[in-house]
């Protein structure tokens, strides 16, 4: 708990060094944001969010062709945002959650804010970032470029940084999160939730594990939603089995797939400051077995290489760069290269 206090207090600074004008409070239409973010940057978004083998092709794709990535995919001067900044600051500093929704407009929601003044916390979220664009190209890095801004210009408490969605937009807050942990300390999810190691890529060894150890999961979803109630239980299940224990579930009374109202998204959003402490020993345990399988799967490669079957090796090197991602990006790339070289 104290080493992601310590590594807090250092992205403030970094992201922070001061703040040199006043930014007005209360609700803030088409607002336009000017500072650009390295966390934005698409070479910074597919180590974070790429398998390992994927971003291996694409580097030597790039040395062949002498074709490299933009700086940003994102033009500020063209996009829009919805803020809200309540009146009162804690003393610590506001929160923050970061909004990915699942329709094209920013918006609001009109009774959250009572509920955000409550908590001091600011909500910001992005136009044209819904459901039908761009993960990768916009959604992802619109919701990081609106925290970096904010961050520029309020004082922001480190550890109380929050990304949150609705539907589908729940399912890009839960990737963002898991690749940036050292940006986002928990993540709302609101009725849309995907599986660690299939539809999410796990990022590298060092970020996951500051996921696992300070990310915060807070589960939201309507108990007439019966669809998504379904796929938060195998999500859930994923986070178990992937060493993630810092979970928590609400539901919403009464409702279908709907928005959360202003009591339900109060109480989600207490949970979200409220961290469990992770048993250590628990956790070396679940990272030890996840391992000890992850190892004995990549022999089955090697293996399959030494005896010549290629394309057995291929197949299922392929199945494992996507479940492991990040954990095994050495590896992985490293049998690639052995199948590529005929041995």
């Amino acid at each position: 708990m104290i080493g992601r206090l310590v590594l807090a207090s250092m992205l403030a600074a970094t992201v922070q060094p001061a703040l040199a004008a006043d930014f007005p409070t209360g609700l803030q239409q088409d607002v336009v944001f000017t500072e650009y973010s390295p966390w934005s940057r698409p070479s910074e978004l597919l180590r974070r969010a790429g398998t390992p083998l994927l971003n291996h092709r694409a580097s030597q794709v790039a040395k062949t062709s002498g074709v490299t990535l933009r700086e940003q995919d994102i033009d500020l001067s063209q996009e829009r945002f919805a803020l809200y900044v309540p009146e009162q600051a804690p003393p610590q500093g506001y929160a923050l959650l970061v909004f990915v929704p699942p329709w094209q407009e920013a918006a609001v929601p009109r009774k959250w804010k009572p509920v955000l003044d409550r908590h001091g916390m600011i909500f910001v979220t992005a136009a044209n970032s819904g459901n039908g664009t761009s993960t990768i190209e916009r959604r992802e890095p619109l919701a990081l470029l609106a925290a970096w801004n904010v961050m520029k210009r309020y004082r922001i408490d480190p550890n109380r940084v929050y990304i949150g969605g609705f539907s589908g937009g729940s399912r890009v807050a839960q990737r963002t999160a898991v690749g940036y942990p050292d940006i986002f300390h928990g993540v709302l999810m609101e009725a849309g939730a995907d599986t660690l190691g299939d539809l999410i890529t796990l990022p590298p060894a060092d970020l996951f594990h500051r996921f696992q150890e300070g990310t915060r999961v807070v589960f939201l979803t309507g108990d007439h939603d019966e669809s998504n109630q379904l796929t938060d239980i195998t999500s859930r299940k994923s986070f178990a089995d992937w060493c993630v224990f810092d979970i928590a579930t609400e539901r919403i009374p009464g409702t279908w797939h709907s928005l959360a109202d202003s009591g339900s998204v109060s109480e989600a959003l207490a949970s979200l400051d409220k961290h469990r402490e992770i048993d250590q020993g628990d956790l070396r345990s679940c990272r030890a077995k996840n391992e000890a399988e992850m190892n004995a799967q990549l022999q089955q490669v090697d293996d399959l290489i030494e005896a010549g079957r290629m394309d057995e090796a291929k197949t299922l090197l392929g199945k494992l760069d996507q479940r492991y991602g990040g954990l095994a990006a050495g590896r992985t790339v490293s049998l690639s290269d052995r199948l590529d070289r005929g041995r």
